[in-house]
């Protein structure tokens, strides 16, 4: 049986891990390389570093940090941020990435993706889906998710997947930050929509919003940020918890 991932996130600016609520009031949240230790001896499957500010500031991403985040970890480690070049993806692999994650760039082409999948393989790959509610339709939002897309967010992740992504990384920006628990709805549309795994991203606050995506969202994988950062839930306990509710996570 295939286990379900936790994610620890790393948002970065300006080199400092920041959290906040639904992309906006950004508060420190400490360093990025000792949070990035202290999930891997802590039991996280995976870890994602997201440069949160290098698109915006049409910069290349900080393969320096990476590189330093990357000597600290012994899990599989996605970064992204201001990706646009198969230059950009070389260097961050070269840098120890495993995966690369890449958004606003493949919104504006997604032929990218294709490209990628062919140089590097799919399962290099992740597209990172950011989704408002607007109304009773959830859109696609670019550009660290200051700009709508008028996409549909299950139409773009499908045509994601049809271009060679391996995996989605689907973000909430309506839930992100809230603790109110992840967008099942919209998580389960993707995971039935695409063949590949889906990462559920936005509003984890307690132990039972995991287990729901896992359940109801049909997610491979859960991805939070806050309630790692400042101890809220520790990652062993969580994976106890979803143990003894009868999903199947790494221990």
């Amino acid at each position: 049986m295939i286990k379900k991932r936790l994610i620890p996130c790393l948002d970065v600016r300006d080199g400092r891990t920041v959290k906040g609520i639904q992309f906006e009031g950004l508060r420190d949240a400490g360093d990025p390389i000792a949070l990035a230790a202290r999930y891997a001896q802590g039991g996280a499957d995976e870890l994602v570093f997201l440069d949160i500010t290098a698109t915006n500031q049409r910069r290349q991403p900080l393969t320096e940090l990476v590189r330093e985040v990357a000597r600290v970890l012994d899990i599989p480690f996605t970064v992204g941020g201001g990706i646009g070049s198969i230059a950009d993806v070389e260097a961050l692999l070269l840098s120890g990435a495993d995966k690369v994650s890449i958004n606003s760039a493949a919104l504006a082409r997604p032929g990218f993706i294709r490209e990628l999948a062919q140089r590097f393989g799919s399962q290099c790959i992740v597209v990172a889906v950011d989704a408002r509610l607007v109304g009773t339709e959830w859109q696609v939002m670019t550009r660290a998710g200051t700009q709508p897309t008028g996409r549909v967010a299950v139409d773009w992740c499908r045509e994601a997947a049809d271009l060679g992504a391996g995996e989605l990384l689907l973000t909430s920006m309506s839930h992100d930050g809230t603790k109110s628990g992840f967008a099942l709805e919209l998580t389960r549309a993707v995971s039935d929509a695409v063949p590949v795994p889906v990462i559920a991203s936005g509003g984890a606050g307690q132990p039972a919003d995991f287990a729901a995506v896992f359940r109801a969202g049909g997610a491979d994988a859960a991805l939070a940020a806050s309630i790692f950062h400042f101890n809220e839930t520790a990652l062993p306990a969580l994976k106890q918890y979803l143990h003894e509710a009868g999903i199947p996570v790494r221990q």
